[in-house]
């Protein structure tokens, strides 16, 4: 297609398959929606009931209320010194592609690859859920880096962050969890509804990109891609005034 922008490595050809046969932005109506609705309400501290404190009987008492209306075997369970534990479910919400060992091949390296770590790249389904089972103290960080291990992705954690996500009159708000907040006790005090509150993970989208945190390759990857937008910018903006120019002669 000529509005294809699309780009594959030659060796990748072979390994991928596109469907371009729907209209632009076909089965992408769930994330049209979601993005019209949601809002990052840029807020750094949590909510009134997100700051109660809960002494042990209302824990045992909330986790007895959270157990009778799940619908599934997920339950939250009370230890003996007071923690608890219980499962967490988080939405990967990724935009750019992931980073994961490549896949070791039949026969001796070469000298060339002794010593050097092979890397690939792909991006991640979208709607990619997995539930986690954690402690009540575990942190958002650790959240993150067990994400990260499920899937073997080798990228540097800090390039992630955890977000809250919650609907409230028909309006998305996501909050980026600070590193030392911890998940179970959010979903506990929120209760297993994911209108109330659901977790997912994002790019850490900061004011400044910590370009300290990408790899040499990934760095020349993205002044690639970045020409390459650059240089379909400007082919689109030489377009438009040609077509503005024919139809004025037109008109002339």
């Amino acid at each position: 297609s000529p509005d294809c922008s699309f780009t594959c490595h030659y060796r990748c050809r072979a390994l991928v398959r596109l469907d371009c046969s729907g209209p632009l932005g076909a089965g992408d109506e769930d994330d049209g929606t979601e993005q019209e609705l949601e809002k990052d309400t840029n807020v750094d501290e949590p909510s009134e009931w997100e700051k109660a404190e809960l002494d042990q009987a209302q824990v045992e008492q909330r986790i007895k209320e959270y157990n009778s209306q799940i619908n599934s075997n997920l339950f939250m369970s009370l230890n003996k010194d007071g923690s608890y534990t219980g499962f967490i479910k988080v939405q990967l919400k990724l935009v750019r592609p992931v980073s994961v060992p490549a896949t070791k091949r039949a026969g001796r390296p070469g000298p060339r690859a002794q010593g050097v770590k092979r890397r690939t790249s792909f991006y991640l389904p979208k709607g990619t859920v997995k539930h986690l089972h954690i402690l009540s103290h575990t942190r958002a960080s650790e959240v993150i880096d067990a994400l990260l291990r499920k899937f073997t992705v080798v990228d540097n954690p800090r390039k992630f962050a955890l977000f809250e996500r919650s609907e409230k009159d028909e309006q998305v708000y996501l909050r980026k969890l600070a590193d030392d907040e911890q998940p179970l006790r959010l979903r506990l005090l929120a209760g297993p509804s994911e209108k109330v509150l659901s977790f997912v993970l994002k790019e850490n989208e900061t004011g400044e990109v910590n370009w300290d945190a990408f790899t040499l390759p990934e760095l020349h990857n993205f002044l690639r891609i970045l020409q390459r937008e650059e240089e379909e910018h400007v082919r689109q903006l030489r377009h438009r005034y040609a077509c503005c120019r024919q139809k004025m002669q037109e008109a002339l």
